[in-house]
């Protein structure tokens, strides 16, 4: 077993076990919780098809943050929109196509400010923001979805520059970044207007409800780290039997059906020249004999 020890053998093995250890751990446990994910994203919209839309307070209480439970589900405002620290969301996709969208906070009765999005516009020949219509003035009773806030990687806020026409651009949508940008005080999170709503614009489209395949891939990654674990417990068992590639002492190799063949024409050859000796000898002691004189008579 001294072949365990050896630098190639350890190195192969901290391979393996550092693979599978990564397949359990790490890679298979990711999908599964995108699984998870995906399947709560589900239930929820599912779900949000045939519920009535309540009013946001009584869906998100004390100003409480959308999460996993509360997205998506259907709610109603009532209050009047504040285009004046309106902001667009750049770099955004939708169907497949670039957009833009349009975010603008609304101001309910109670005071509370939440943020919405209206809704996208596809960019112009120039791949600037076209113009669009505003929101309408007064008060106004909309009905969307609840979301959560994205999360911009970098953490960009808002801008504004030549390139915006003045007006002030973000990376996210996200109601942080809204607040730092206007000033005003906003609640978590933010409502994604419905079609035929007051102040929509072109409505975003919900998400297809599919379980995709992140349950196969975290049962991939985990059939995976079993192949590494079971590959090298083949190779030791066989590295522990006589013959191993690595072990010290090899047994003599048996040989080919072509090496015995040859072996045995070597063999008959050389009977064939001892006998041809023998009776060449005989047949000269013979040939003599007959030859010599007859011994003379006493």
């Amino acid at each position: 077993m001294r072949f365990l020890l050896r630098p190639s053998w350890l190195a192969l093995t901290l391979v393996v076990f550092g693979f599978a250890t990564l397949c359990f751990t790490l890679l298979a446990p990711w999908q599964f919780d995108r699984h998870a994910e995906r399947s709560a994203r589900n239930a929820a919209l599912q779900e949000s098809f045939t519920a009535p839309p309540r009013p946001l307070a009584e869906v998100l209480p004390e100003g409480r943050a959308p999460d996993e439970h509360t997205q998506w589900q259907r709610v109603t405002l009532t209050g009047h929109y504040l285009p004046e620290h309106e902001v667009v969301a750049r770099l955004r996709t939708v169907q497949g196509e670039p957009a833009f969208e349009v975010l603008t906070p609304l101001r309910t009765g109670t005071g509370a400010v939440v943020l919405v999005d209206r809704g996208y516009v596809r960019p112009d020949d120039r791949l600037d923001v076209p113009p669009y219509p505003a929101p309408p003035a007064g008060e106004v009773r909309v009905v969307g979805r609840v979301r959560m806030d994205e999360t911009d990687p970098k953490a960009r806020d808002a801008f504004a520059d030549e390139s915006t026409g003045g007006r002030p651009h973000s990376y996210s949508v996200d109601s942080r970044v809204v607040a730092r940008a206007s000033g005003l005080d906003l609640r978590p999170g933010y409502v994604q207007l419905e079609a035929d709503q007051p102040g929509v614009l072109g409505a975003l489209p919900l998400p297809q409800l599919d379980a995709g395949p992140f349950l196969s891939y975290a049962l991939q990654w985990i059939a995976f780290g079993v192949m590494a674990l079971l590959g090298w417990l083949y190779f030791t068992v066989r590295e522990l039997r006589p013959g191993g590639a690595l072990a010290g002492e090899r047994p003599e190799r048996r040989k080919s059906v072509a090496q015995l063949l040859a072996e045995n024409e070597d063999e008959d050859e050389d009977e064939d020249g001892g006998s041809g000796v023998s009776a060449a000898g005989d047949d000269h002691a013979g040939a003599a004999a007959r030859t010599a004189p007859p011994a003379p008579r006493s």
